[in-house]
């Protein structure tokens, strides 16, 4: 088996401590990340505050930390939300009648005439913003391209010979579904809900950023960074480190996943 790379091992590193964060801040940042002091306001990086203060006093690491939890979780439910759309999508087309599988195909084409971050605004707009809402607009932003990966591996798997074969010994649709054709399926899905994590964590940062998702004064990144830019000329620390939270989270999640698939294909 080879062994896991420097990037891999740092990239590995990065995601436990985001898993941490999310269910377990106090461990890391037992701070409250909510309380203010006026007098330690717009406090540059210092022993006493590792990442500076905001506005309002409030310790930067300390909102940094506990903001993993709405950040990670916000982009592993959207991940979880688009594969889940996906699979369906993907199942109609790839296993169901012909009308099905063009009115599925359609749809499908239909959401990737959007960019993903405006088919995701389009929502908003109808839906209305909150945390919430942004999760399910990031989630139908993302599907399209799972149900595409879906469709195409179900159809491959469709015309197998195993496959063939359960039809002749009378195997259901059903049967045939959870014991060959979503099984085959699901390695490569898994790889790609991996790397689309990272890509949510981007989205619904960038939706609170514009004032679209979490709320201020809530410990979230993208609110962080919408609460900092008006400072960001004086007080760059407000903006950097929550910036630097979204992309080392996205980069870290994107490297896994890419590690994983490159062992699924040497499989």
């Amino acid at each position: 088996m080879r062994r896991p790379s420097v990037v891999e091992a740092i990239s590995g590193a990065v995601v436990v401590l985001l898993v941490v964060a999310a269910f377990a801040p106090t461990l890391l940042a037992p701070g409250n990340p909510l309380a203010i002091d006026p007098l330690a306001s717009f406090q540059p990086p210092s022993w006493a505050h590792p990442l500076g203060t905001d506005e309002s006093g409030r310790d930067l690491y300390t909102r940094i930390v506990h903001g993993a939890a709405p950040s990670l979780l916000i982009g592993v439910l959207a991940t979880v939300l688009g594969v889940g759309l996906g699979v369906v999508l993907g199942v109609a087309g790839g296993l169901g009648p012909r009308w099905l599988d063009v009115t599925s195909t359609r749809l499908v084409e239909v959401l990737f005439a959007f960019p993903g971050l405006l088919l995701a605004l389009l929502f908003i707009a109808i839906a209305g913003p909150g945390p919430v809402t942004s999760t399910v607009a990031v989630g139908l932003a993302t599907a399209p391209g799972y149900a595409r990966l879906v469709r195409s591996q179900a159809l491959s798997v469709r015309r197998s010979g195993y496959v063939e074969a359960a039809v002749v010994l009378g195997r259901g649709w059903w049967s045939r579904l959870g014991r060959h054709i979503l099984p085959n399926v699901g390695t490569t899905l898994f790889v790609l809900a991996t790397l689309g994590v990272g890509q949510s964590i981007v989205w619904a940062s960038s939706l609170s950023y514009l004032g679209l998702g979490v709320s201020p004064p809530a410990a979230e990144w993208g609110a962080m960074l919408n609460s900092g830019r008006t400072y960001i000329a004086s007080f760059w620390w407000m903006t950097f480190f929550p910036g630097l939270a979204i992309v080392l989270s996205a980069a870290s999640t994107t490297l896994l996943g890419r590690s994983l698939q490159s062992r699924a294909r040497a499989q």
